[in-house]
């Protein structure tokens, strides 16, 4: 008999379950957590010795969705489980990142995190149930963590927060937030929405807090009745003397290299007072470089976050609240459907629209079921934005992970389906990168779909925040250099119109901010992103009126459900003949909605009077070109629109008698009629003898 220990909460008038003893128990830490129908299984294991000459902890958290977890069968030849989807490395990076900072300082010990969704239900929660469940596993595990942490997703639907939405209220929701965080403070909001106010975020980031702390509070409970004893861990020793002399060596040079402006020129000199004072230093018979150069980083950092907090001077002489210097150029490309440049300081942008059909539409088979996309943007980062030299590799974590942000921002503005019946791809290239490169992503992209003419509701911008926080001293920082980001205590990007918020991401390496700072921030993040607003509009201030010469031209147009048929035909005939004799691709859905996309309108229109020749019905009183196709003793039954016919009865063939129907036509031939007729069965009479005497009265 396994014996397990369980603890239980309610949320949202459903239990939420932790337990552990049962499964996966030679992990340092497992815990299993039921939510309805929703289970996950989360693992935490650490090396009992460090890893050697890095400078960073190293952790890694793995989601992973088995598709037994919502009773499916892999697609593929292979039908198993492959690299991880577009969703599970999203996922690993919102897992990660409120953890990473709990961690103690200098703790070198490979630790890993395994999430796995073994039962997937429709609460909409396996993802942000993995915060907590790793999170729990991590807090009754002996690894030194500096949690518990909770997580809470809210939705709005009709004016209304929700707490963890499910799947059907997440279709209604006009934001969609992720929060976590520890007791005190929150460490991770992620999200995006549709303009929302700077007070209805933070409304909803306290419902979050409150929530959480139920969620810490049951897991302190847990460790009380299943946690093990803590490994003893002490921070390594700084080496006082060593410290002592690399200051003498290279603090007043370092303090003159970090306020050079330019990156490049900054990076350089600092790099070699490093390389100098490694030389000179590391004469022993062990190799201190590594420790000489720890030191070497920490009075940089110090010397970096004191001028800011001193004297309110950033490293390239900038004031905590302004914005670097913005120029964009639009419609740079001569063959694309739609491009811009964006540079912000140092940071540098090229974003490219493309506009496509239905065909293009993304596939997506997950454990919600199948979906599609029509808008997406893939953001790229190669190492010559940087000045580095590094083998190019498919996008990582941090490329999807910018992509999506970027992504959800634009998303909030994009037109229906109905009113731009086009598949939308963005890409953003990084040619040169100093901080915030995803928030040029969005500023890009915006200039991009307008000089496209996609019709957006509203430009969007993005602004990354910073903080420098060192007791009750604190500085927000507008628009953070790539040195602030990694030298200062939170990376908070804002997105959204002139109107309110469209997607936010904030990450902290201190374990959490007040809601005093975070209100600070957002603030500051408005008054920049209408800045930088002012700026785009500059360049362009609307979508352009036309589309791209090399844009393909979509058409609508609608035709009666019951006609759908006639217009694919019997097994695709009729509309493959249509692609055949135009060149133009047909999409149809279920609602008769046809979009006829060509490059040339001719063949559209073509295409068109075609559908519209198929689709056609028969009108009281009007005449028709039409062809005999039966001949019966009554009568001829005449084809006067593709796949409608009527009846020419013999009596309406002359105005003289007719003894016999083949008398006056046969099958095949053409002749004139007129609708006389159209009874409550949609059955159709024609004439023959009111057409040619309607003709020959026109004629007179």
């Amino acid at each position: 008999m396994i014996n397990s220990v369980d603890v239980a909460i309610e949320v949202r008038g459903k239990e939420l379950r932790l337990s552990t003893g049962k499964m996966a128990r030679q992990a340092d830490g497992a815990v299993v957590a039921q939510y309805g129908d929703t289970v996950i299984l989360a693992t935490a294991v650490s090396s009992k010795t460090p890893k050697e000459g890095i400078d960073f902890f190293p952790l890694t958290i793995d989601y992973q969705e088995k598709t037994y977890a919502a009773g499916k069968i892999p697609g593929g030849f292979f039908k198993r489980e492959g690299r991880p989807t577009e969703k599970e490395v999203l996922t690993s990076r919102l897992i990660d990142r409120p953890m990473r900072p709990l961690f103690p300082k200098g703790f070198s010990y490979e630790t890993q995190g395994i999430v796995n969704v073994l039962s997937y239900g429709d609460e909409n929660i396996a993802d942000i149930l993995g915060i907590t469940c790793i999170s729990a596993a991590l807090t009754i595990s002996d690894i030194p963590f500096g949690g518990p942490v909770g997580a809470v997703r809210i939705g709005r639907v009709a004016g209304s927060f929700v707490i963890n939405p499910d799947l059907r209220e997440a279709e209604e929701c006009d934001i969609n937030l992720v929060v976590a965080g520890t007791k005190d403070a929150v460490a991770m909001v992620e999200g995006s929405a549709q303009e929302m106010s700077e007070a209805d975020l933070l409304e909803a980031i306290d419902l979050a807090h409150r929530e959480i702390i139920r969620l810490c509070e049951v897991q302190e409970e847990f460790r009380t009745k299943a946690g093990r004893e803590k490994r003893a861990f002490t921070k390594p020793a700084v080496d006082e003397l060593l410290k002592n002399r690399v200051s003498e060596m290279a603090l007043e040079k370092i303090r003159q290299a970090i306020v050079i402006p330019d990156k490049i020129l900054r990076q350089n000199a600092l790099d070699e007072i490093r390389k100098g004072v490694i030389e000179e230093l590391n004469t022993g018979e062990s190799d201190m470089s590594r420790e000489i150069a720890s030191v070497f980083d920490d009075i940089e950092k110090n010397l970096v976050r004191n001028m800011i907090l001193n004297d309110n001077v950033r490293a390239d002489g900038r004031n905590p609240d302004q914005i670097r210097p913005i120029s964009a150029e639009a419609g740079i490309l001569p063959r694309t459907h739609g491009s811009a440049l964006f540079v912000r300081g140092e940071t540098q942008c090229l974003a490219v629209v493309t506009l496509g059909t239905s065909e293009d539409e993304q596939r997506i088979d997950s454990l919600e079921g199948e979906t599609s996309k029509t808008f997406m943007l893939h953001y790229n980062f190669p190492p010559f934005s940087v000045g580095e030299v590094k083998p190019l590799r498919s996008p990582g974590r941090r490329e999807i992970g910018h992509g999506i942000l970027a992504e959800r921002s634009l998303k909030a503005v994009m037109p229906s389906k109905l009113e731009f019946p086009y598949t939308v791809r963005i890409v953003s290239d990084i040619l040169e990168s100093n901080g915030s490169s995803s928030m040029a992503t969005v500023c890009g992209g915006t200039l991009a779909l307008m000089d496209a003419g996609v019709p957006i509701k509203l430009p969007v911008a993005g602004i990354a925040m910073g903080l420098i926080k060192e007791g009750d001293r604190v500085v927000v920082l507008t628009d953070i250099l790539g040195l602030e980001d990694h030298l200062g205590d939170m990376d908070f990007k804002v997105t959204g119109t002139e109107n309110g918020i469209c997607a936010f991401q904030m990450d902290t390496k201190i374990g959490g901010i007040s809601r005093e700072i975070m209100e600070k921030a957002l603030e500051q993040a408005r008054q920049g992103r209408l800045f930088i607003l002012g700026k785009m509009a500059e360049t362009i201030a609307q979508p352009r009126a036309d589309l791209s010469m090399h844009a393909p031209r979509i058409y609508t147009m609608h035709i009666k459900q019951e006609k759908i048929r006639d217009v694919i035909g019997t097994g695709g005939k009729v509309i493959r003949g249509i692609i055949e004799q135009t060149g133009v691709k047909i999409d149809i859905d279920d609602s008769g909605l046809i979009n006829i996309a060509a490059s040339d309108g001719a063949a559209a229109q073509k295409a068109i009077d075609i559908i519209n020749g198929i689709t056609a019905e028969a009108e009281l009183g009007k005449i028709y070109a039409g062809k005999v196709k039966r001949i019966m003793d009554f009568g001829a039954f005449v084809e006067i629109l593709p796949g409608t016919e009527g009846l020419l009865h013999i009596s309406q063939l002359s105005d003289k008698r007719v003894a016999k129907v083949t008398d006056v036509v046969k099958e095949g031939d053409e002749v004139m009629v007129k609708v006389i007729e159209i009874d409550k069965m949609g059955r159709i009479r024609l004439s023959r003898k009111e057409a040619m005497a309607e003709g020959s009265s026109k004629a007179v």
